[in-house]
């Protein structure tokens, strides 16, 4: 197999002296970070709560909107949550948790969970049934999952929680409470604005495939 060879400005240097060259360079990088807060702040998603048991049956929970589906088979999600958070560390030992979805009157659900009041079990309801692996809100969820933790990763302040869901249970004509631009918002309200018309898309120097693939 034939290479090209390197640009001009690029000189055919060996690995071994790469690498030696690298080992010796004292400059540090320069990174240039960036506020994620308003860029993932434009990406509207429903509201959840994790909720869990420590090993004295006390509970523990926090508000998130940060969880995603990974697999169907086997039904697997993602949960993202602050690395330092008391939830987390109790979530982690105990190996499961439930996830709350919040139906779109529970806002103060979501506040409370999200301020770390103390007592905030004692201002809400919720239930422990048989095999749970968490409490279940029970008057602010139009959906719960009892989740066992498979496998976790940390990156930066936050840990990933891979977690499979063992039971579901889901409420007929869910209407999720919405969260995005640092508003609170009605799945109803969402769902009842009448449907832009379609807007056919451009085809102008789009490949075979391309247009193919537009044209279903």
């Amino acid at each position: 197999m034939s290479h090209s060879a390197p640009p001009p400005d690029i000189p055919d240097v060996p690995e071994a002296e790469v690498a030696e060259r690298a080992a010796k360079t004292t400059t540090p990088a320069v990174l240039h970070t960036a506020d994620l807060r308003p860029f993932m702040a434009s990406f509207p998603s429903g509201v959840s709560v994790v909720t869990t048991l420590d090993a004295d049956g006390r509970p523990h929970g926090l508000t998130c909107s940060s969880l995603a589906s990974v697999a169907l088979a086997p039904p697997t999600l993602v949960v993202c949550i602050r690395t330092a958070s008391p939830t987390l560390d109790v979530l982690l030992r105990q190996g499961q948790f439930a996830l709350n979805l919040l139906h779109e009157e529970a806002r103060p659900t979501s506040d409370l969970f999200a301020s770390g009041d103390p007592e905030r079990f004692e201002r809400v309801e919720w239930r422990l049934p048989l095999g749970a692996s968490g409490p279940h809100l029970v008057s602010s969820t139009h959906a719960v999952t009892d989740c066992a933790v498979v496998k976790t990763t940390s990156f930066g302040d936050h840990t990933a929680v891979f977690a499979e869901a063992r039971r579901i249970t889901v409420r007929p004509s869910p209407r999720p409470l919405l969260y995005g631009l640092r508003r609170y918002a009605k799945w109803s309200a969402a769902a009842s604005a009448p449907q832009p018309a379609a807007v056919p898309l451009p085809l102008r120097g789009l490949s075979a495939e391309g247009a193919a693939h537009v044209s279903g």
